[in-house]
């Protein structure tokens, strides 16, 4: 079984019964639930933040973090919905079901997780690596193909930077969205280099990448 979005403190006591009781099961989070809270909804712009399961309250965050620190929870994945605030997400103020559901949050996902992660003592760069690649690649048949430098798999390498400080603006993001939730964040650590099957695709904030290149995987 995978649970996606894991958000709170009772849905992993539920996954850990169900370990417990012998069930094989992969649960992910993403960094909404890590980095942002139900305080979010006190904002004018609430609607930024409708997504599903919603924000949680923030003492959520240390149960979630505790788990993936002791492998409970073995993906942090980005659940990218790219949906503009301006004439998609600002449809309506009184009514949350009209608002279209979710985040964009793929571009920021590394970001904020090595930042948070590893700048806070919770996880160490090879926990880092498995939750953002090589644990997403198993769950889903792609290792290893993907998720592993190695003879044979895909020369997928990102380089990076631990030294870069920057802030989150949506106006320094490639992501085709006009806000981002983490806006004025400030984070340590930043991709200086990223290559699809050995071929450059972003170098120094710039993307290097051709249309067409990306290709579709099929599962083990």
């Amino acid at each position: 079984m995978y649970f996606v979005h894991v958000s709170c403190a009772q849905a992993l006591q539920e996954i850990i019964v169900g370990k417990q009781k012998g069930i094989r099961i992969i649960a992910e989070t993403c960094p909404q639930y890590l980095m942002l809270s139900s305080k979010c909804y006190t904002n004018e712009d609430a609607s930024k933040y409708v997504l599903n399961p919603p924000l949680r309250e923030f003492n959520n965050q240390a149960y979630l973090w505790q788990a993936i620190k002791e492998g409970e929870i073995q993906v942090i994945a980005s659940d990218h919905c790219s949906f503009n605030f301006h004439g998609q997400k600002d449809c309506s103020v009184t009514d949350f079901r009209l608002i279209p559901n979710g985040l964009p949050g793929l571009e920021t996902r590394l970001l904020l997780i090595y930042d948070e992660g590893i700048g806070k003592g919770w996880i160490n760069l090879n926990k880092f690596v498995e939750l953002v690649s090589t644990g997403p690649a198993k769950a889903f048949g792609l290792y290893p193909r993907k998720g592993i430098i190695a003879i044979g798999s895909d020369a997928d390498i990102v380089l990076w930077d631990p030294s870069v400080k920057r802030t989150i603006d949506k106006n320094n993001l490639t992501q085709s969205v006009d806000y981002t939730p983490y806006e004025g964040f400030e984070v340590m650590g930043s991709p200086k280099l990223t290559m699809i099957r050995g071929q450059v695709i972003y170098r120094d904030n710039i993307l290097t990448g051709t249309k067409g290149y990306g290709r579709l995987i099929h599962r083990n």
